[in-house]
């Protein structure tokens, strides 16, 4: 990234050039500028475009000053702050103490005014500032040759990009503010215009951009908000459960798509009354009963729907009941399910579908149940479902449990329509101290007998799943402003806004408009788990083609049985785009560079002909890959985005400004 540093300048003017779109991000030189402690807390808390406070010691009567004042910026949340490796000693080890505390990243920086050493004592000041802790190191010395240039450059060879900030000053060294984007640096420093520069040999800012992006604009993705559509994990739960509801439910802020119209046919077919006024879904359940003539039951290409239906039609069902569907569904398989259900007394003909449910009567002589979740959440929400209509209550404990928000979305919805569940969860010691739900290793499920739903009116969420990509694209070319998003959900997607700062991007939300908006920042390689939100991995894949560094994504093995063999096909799809990456069990490793390096590299992304394989999460992850492409990518299917939100293809149009 370009930042522009910014010295003598008031809090007015500073605000004013913050907000200008062709300003990604900005040094704030505390030791130039006239700032008030309170001004500095305003600025670094309300801009959301990372910033770097950095104050250069005149001499050491400043130090207490200087301290305080980047105490402040740290405590209101400034992205980076900047060090001079000389600085003393006990001053930046109470600072980098705070900045830790904080997340914000330690900059140590060597300057030189007077030319450039030996490659040998360039490399061991570098080695000197990653020991003072830096997150970053910043080495900028004077070039009087090309030789000069040349030492600076061989340190990208020594050390890891993402980590090194080095360029040389001077006439002779200007291009080295520019190739150090290109070998992978986090960002490179640009003055507001001329006469403005901080150092010699400083750039202007629209003189720097030009030198970078030359060719490619990306000013327009990001400027149009967004709407995405409801979560049809929400609303397909919500669907199901009304429909054996007793009395009228209604589900507001509905919206069609596939796997949700594959709900509401699945609701009629049990002998729901279905009507859509405006945006409400409108559901006369049938109070517990099916109709009796339910001999088969068509659940579309949704896998959540099937698994939530087997123990339910296991429950309400008097006969055997077939379930069919159609497209990529017919080719996934349900591993385990039929081991899972037997000691509930229900049993399957097949692990595929098309499928036959039966159920038999061993299950009441039980009340005490273990299960393995190892294989996912959605036959474990069928049966949390479909339990409390039982005559006797039971405990159930899971172990291994995946995807768990979806699990208490489930609990939610259940709880909305008048049935309670308890849950324990258990862990190590990990989670005991962080609640981290990565870490919770069983969960046991107190289940009332007896019970029946209720109707119940439901605010459907927007949907988590579908805004990431947003949010991704905005955190890799520019920004991002998403409406409508709860940051309260259980939805599990909502580990985007865990993930995207994680990577290096600022994420906030406006109080009052509830605008969740995403910024840019110096991208490096990110390492998360991904068991507990397996929708995200298409797109933050995407994300880490475009962040300095290797990304390590886990919990991805049981993929391989969503609507694509989702691991394989993304490996095969970023090595088609020339971005390295590899499969190894259940990792995800992907090398990536910078949206700056890939540029002034010849690195795009490849364009080409691209297979979904009817997959929605590769179709909207092609697209946010289409923004950083050195030609267009054409999908074999771009329509299946259908399946999730069929409107998908044009609000991307339109955020991407075409």
């Amino acid at each position: 990234m370009i930042c522009v540093s910014l010295i003598n300048k008031d809090i007015d003017q500073l605000y004013s050039i913050l907000e200008r779109p062709d300003v990604q991000m900005a040094e704030i030189r505390l030791d130039g500028c006239d700032l008030s402690q309170e001004d500095i807390q305003d600025l670094f808390a309300s801009v959301d475009k990372p910033l770097i406070a950095t104050y250069r010691l005149a001499d050491q009567n400043q130090a207490a000053d200087a301290e305080s004042k980047l105490l402040t910026a740290i405590g209101a949340g400034a992205a980076f702050i900047d060090l001079d490796v000389d600085d003393p000693a006990m001053m930046c080890k109470r600072l980098r103490r705070e900045a830790r505390e904080a997340g914000t990243l330690l900059i140590r920086s060597f300057h030189d005014y007077e030319g450039t050493d030996s490659s040998r004592a360039l490399s061991a000041i570098v080695d000197k500032c990653l020991h003072l802790g830096a997150d970053v190191v910043k080495i900028a010395t004077t070039a009087t040759s090309e030789a000069d240039v040349a030492k600076i450059a061989k340190l990208y060879e020594q050390y890891p990009p993402e980590n090194l900030v080095a360029f040389c000053m001077g006439a002779d060294g200007v291009r080295s503010r520019t190739d150090c984007l290109k070998y992978g640096a986090p960002f490179s420093f640009a003055c507001l215009s001329a006469g403005e520069a901080t150092a010699p040999g400083q750039l202007p800012l629209a003189e720097m951009r030009k030198a970078v992006y030359g060719e490619y604009d990306f000013s327009s993705i990001g400027e149009e908000p967004v709407e995405v559509s409801c979560s049809k994990s929400c609303a397909q739960r919500a669907i199901v459960i009304a429909a054996i509801a007793a009395g009228e439910s209604r589900l507001e802020g509905y919206s069609p798509c596939g796997d949700n119209e594959s709900a509401v046919d699945v609701a009629r077919a049990l002998g729901a009354e279905v009507s859509l006024e405006g945006n409400c879904l409108i559901i006369r359940g049938t109070g517990g009963k099916i109709k009796k003539n339910t001999g088969a039951l068509h659940t579309g290409e949704s896998g959540f729907l099937t698994r939530m239906c087997i123990p339910l039609l296991a429950v309400l069902g008097a006969t055997p009941v077939k379930i069919t569907g159609e497209k990529t569904l017919l080719a996934r398989p349900l591993p385990g399910a039929k081991a899972m259900l037997a000691p509930f007394g229900i049993t399957l003909d097949s692990e595929t579908v098309p499928l036959t449910v039966s159920s038999h009567s061993e299950r009441s002589r039980r009340t005490s149940f273990q299960i393995d979740g190892s294989g996912g959440s959605q036959l474990v929400s069928g049966l949390l479902a479909a339990l409390p209509l039982c005559k006797e209550g039971c405990t159930v404990r899971l172990v291994n449990p995946k995807s768990i928000p979806y699990i208490f979305m489930t609990l939610d919805i259940m709880r909305q329509f008048g049935v309670n569940v308890e849950c324990e969860m258990e862990g190590g010691e990990e989670f005991a101290e962080t609640q981290d739900w990565s870490y919770c290793d069983a969960m046991t499920f107190t289940i009332p007998g007896g019970c029946s739903y209720k109707a119940a009116t439901v605010s459907l969420e927007a949907d988590w799943s579908a805004a990431a990509n947003f949010m991704a694209a905005g955190a890799i070319f520019g920004k991002a402003d998403v409406k409508g998003l709860d940051t309260k959900s259980l939805q599990a997607d909502l580990s985007i806004l865990d993930i995207l700062p994680l990577a290096g991007a600022a994420v906030s939300q406006e109080e009052e408009s509830g605008i969740v908006h995403v910024v840019r920042g110096p991208l490096r390689g990110f390492e998360v788990d991904a068991s507990n939100c397996p929708d995200l991995v298409p797109v933050i894949s995407v994300l880490a083609a475009f962040c300095q560094g290797r990304s390590t994504i886990t919990g991805v093995a049981r993929l391989a049985t969503k609507e694509s063999n989702r691991p394989g096909v993304i490996v095969e799809m970023l090595g088609r785009m020339g971005v390295r990456a590899h499969l190894r069990g259940d990792k995800l490793q992907i090398d990536g560079h910078s949206l700056e390096s890939r540029v002034l590299s010849g690195r795009l992304l490849k364009g080409g002909e691209f297979s979904t394989y009817g997959d929605h999460r590769i179709a909207m992850a092609l697209s946010v890959a289409s923004l950083g492409a050195d030609s267009q990518i054409v999908m074999d299917d771009a329509a299946c985005v259908a399946k999730s939100f069929p409107g998908f293809g044009q609000t991307f149009l339109k955020f991407a400004g075409k």
